[in-house]
């Protein structure tokens, strides 16, 4: 029998998909770009937005005759055991692949964002906490993890990671992101990406972009940022991801920039992914957002020119499921009004990504092939590591903490005893976990009660929930107040809960107006402070809460970024002491609930000044973070130097840990510029370096600093590096300045292309 070329895995991949190409209908190619959702509920509460309206009824088996592009969360629609799930979905691909004339499986996709979404799996820390850590190694290999148990349910691509920038802690999706800083964002972001393809899955960059600065913080709202904020801010961590972490899909974003849909502009998602970053990968459609083109951006008057749009534009594949690129699309070409090159364009670059993947070759099986734990011993090995390094201990000023081993703790908050108080809005039991109540969590995660109980089994720990998380109700508050106060400290373990569309306090659709504590917890931590007992304040929230009204009231105030299945343990051994906390902001703290939005990445006329009444300067800044040890850092000699703009300075600073105990020191590295032809940042993360130290242990890190990494966008539009002074300062957060460096570039200016340096390369040696 005489293999046809596109079945020969010695040929080149692309003169397998042209020859497959040659051999298809139109049908057929169409087929390859969109997805089907089985089992998607058009009643009741929807996991994306619009479910219900933008969900359609379609015949299974006359659409598959032409070959089917993805399957959509076949694992996280609905609870199912993942040996089943993997049986059932290598069942689907079997029927996809029989019904078709060329025998080509369907791409699966789940979400992947805090682990895989489906019933059973790890829930690790959302993004949020991966920026805490400062730990970009640890994120790679949870990623590799993730990736692994995706493969071997028979998942090909992954919706992760976000790299949206938070520009307004009110937003609802900050919990999803890593950060307000596009530097850690990407570093962080890339490391994900590593991971997650190591292990052979797909992983896709979302939002692009701009979402996340949407007008109000509301979800899918206008976006109206600048030329140079969407290119400094808002684009960069999208290019590291690419160019250093090999991502290999790209979802384009809801929002609109300026009245241009991402999902319909062609500037972003051809002339700069693709012609000048280079891209050669896929890039699908956020759940529903080629419909959205006609049904909410109202640029489209059909179904078929709402398709025609997002091809002009550059989206290949529409998901989760068959809206705009079925029927319509193909009647369109039909009659002319779309070109069916459009139509090539995209299907190669499906069927290319199909050969990458193996689903094109002879020898191509679904079947699992051994057995699947998705929550392992070893991922909740590394889940309980990455929560631990993740805890930030914001303030500690009378050194309450740690907790005595035979104290008398009462421990307060409606999220002391619920698990889900440890998980955003995308792991499996908030996100589809809680649509069946009758089904159980599938995971065990401890709680902040039970882990403090375990940690310290010789203390006397009582319990009041005192209120709701979000609810009016205070009658809960007389018997906290009493636990309280017959107990040595009091431990408030307060928060969000994580949902979707209004379904929560932190989750996708689940903006603020204010950052205000939800619901009565706020007077329920004054009542708990005028008992005069010691109040340790536990966060655990997807998003930075105004904390000013207690400063200087708290024993102490830990802050947990939805820390995942082993979020409680970690908390737990802050409070202890058997954990040294070593994370640090990924967001600022604000004093006060209004005067937001506000980030740290702001211009001389974004700082607090003599001409407003409002002072948006943070109560604990990016970057801040406290220990249970002490370290002292020491500069080497430095002069002001004078160094080219396209030269190079080693900048180097060695930390030691001068206290009684192992913990990790954070050593940050920010640009300030003095003066530029357009504003800058008052500083900015250019590098960082995690140190874990013994006692008495010191090692020395040098930053080689590269003046591409104080580029920005000048007012004609190009990336360029100036000629002028410089200030490199060492810092433990972006306030806490230790050292700073002073250079002199000269030289004219340079501008710089997209092969510029997006990394500061460190270097870290021990010394004795």
């Amino acid at each position: 029998m005489t293999t046809a070329p596109w079945r020969d895995p010695a040929l080149p991949a692309a003169a397998r998909v042209d020859d497959l190409l040659a051999r298809m209908t139109l049908e057929e190619k169409t087929a390859q770009l969109y997805g089907v959702w089985v089992g998607a509920d058009t009643d009741g509460d929807g996991v994306a937005p619009l479910q219900r309206e933008m969900t359609s009824d379609y015949d299974w088996d006359e659409l598959i005759t032409h070959g089917l592009g993805q399957l959509t969360r076949s694992f996280g629609t609905a609870p199912v055991d993942p040996e089943l799930g993997a049986q059932a979905l290598a069942r689907a691909q079997r029927r996809i692949a029989a019904a078709g004339r060329f025998g080509i499986p369907a791409v699966a996709h789940e979400e992947c964002l805090a682990g895989f979404t489906a019933w059973g799996a790890t829930a690790y820390p959302v993004p949020l906490a991966w920026g805490a850590s400062f730990d970009p190694a640890l994120v790679e290999e949870m990623a590799r993890h993730i990736g692994a148990d995706l493969r071997a349910a028979g998942v090909h691509q992954g919706l992760a990671p976000v790299l949206d920038v938070v520009r307004d802690p009110r937003w609802g999706r900050v919990e999803e992101t890593i950060g307000e800083d596009p530097y850690l964002v990407g570093t962080i972001g890339a490391a994900y990406v590593r991971g997650l393809e190591s292990a052979g899955v797909v992983a896709t960059l979302k939002h692009f972009a701009g979402y996340a600065s949407s007008v109000g913080a509301r979800n899918l709202a206008p976006v109206r940022a600048g030329v140079r904020e969407f290119a400094d801010v808002v684009l960069p961590p999208f290019e590291m991801a690419l160019r250093e972490g090999g991502a290999r899909s790209v979802m384009a974003a809801y929002n609109e920039t300026d009245g241009v849909p991402a999902s319909a502009d062609p500037a972003l998602l051809t002339q700069l992914l693709r012609e000048d970053w280079q891209f050669t990968g896929t890039v699908v459609a956020d759940y529903f957002g080629i419909g959205f083109l006609e049904t909410l951006h109202r640029v489209a008057g059909s179904p078929a020119e709402a398709a025609r749009v997002a091809l002009e534009a550059g989206i290949d594949i529409e998901l989760p499921t068959l809206k705009c690129y079925g029927k319509p699309l193909v009647a369109a070409v039909r009659a002319g009004d779309v070109p069916e090159s459009l139509i090539e364009r995209a299907a190669r670059r499906v069927l290319l990504q199909k050969c990458e993947l193996g689903l094109l070759d002879e020898d191509w099986a679904p079947e699992p092939t051994g057995r699947i734990d998705l929550d392992s011993a070893a991922n909740r090995a590394l889940a309980r590591q990455l929560a631990e390094k993740s805890v930030v201990l914001l303030d500690n000023p009378d050194g309450v903490l740690p907790l005595p081993p035979d104290a008398r703790i009462a421990v307060v908050g409606p999220r002391a005893a619920d698990a889900l108080a440890m998980l955003g809005c995308y792991s499996f039991p908030s996100h589809v976990g809680v649509h069946h109540p009758e089904v159980p969590m599938g995971i065990d995660i401890p709680t902040v009660l039970q882990s403090l109980r375990a940690e310290l089994p010789d203390a006397k720990v009582t319990f009041a929930e005192g209120c709701d998380v979000s609810g009016p109700d205070t009658n809960g508050f007389e018997e906290a107040v009493a636990r309280a106060s017959e107990a040595d400290v009091c431990v408030a373990v307060l928060g969000d809960r994580a949902g979707l569309f209004g379904r929560g306090t932190s989750g996708e659709g689940c903006d603020v107006a204010d950052l205000r504590l939800p619901g009565v917890q706020a007077d329920l931590l004054d009542a708990l402070v005028s008992t005069g007992v010691p109040v340790v304040l536990v966060l655990l929230t997807g998003r930075p809460y105004a904390l000013g009204r207690w400063h200087g009231r708290l024993g102490a105030v830990v802050q947990a970024f939805f820390p995942g299945e082993e979020g409680g343990p970690a908390v737990a051994g802050v409070l202890s002491g058997r954990v040294n906390p070593s994370g640090r902001l990924p967001v600022s703290v604000p004093h006060a609930p209004g005067g937001q939005p506000w980030t740290y990445l702001q211009p001389p006329l974004g700082l607090a000044d003599e001409v407003s009444s409002l002072d948006p300067t943070p109560l604990y800044p990016f970057g801040h973070g406290r220990s249970y040890t002490t370290f002292t850092w020491e500069p080497a000699e430095s002069r002001e130097l004078e160094i080219d703009t396209n030269g190079s300075y080693d900048l180097t600073v060695t930390v030691r840990n001068t206290g009684a105990r192992p913990g990790a020191e954070i050593v940050q590295l920010y640009l300030h510029d003095p003066v530029a032809s357009v504003t800058r940042p008052d500083v900015r993360l250019i590098a960082y370096q995690r140190l874990e130290l013994t006692p008495g242990e010191a090692s020395r890190v040098t930053f080689h600093f590269h003046p591409d990494l104080s580029a920005f966008t000048d007012r004609s539009g190009r990336r360029v590096v100036e000629p002028g002074a410089l200030e490199l300062r060492l810092a433990a957060s972006s306030t806490d300045v230790r050292h700073t460096a002073r250079l002199n570039l000269t030289g004219p200016v340079r501008v710089l292309g997209t092969d510029r340096r997006l990394l500061c390369e460190t270097g870290v040696s021990g010394v004795a």
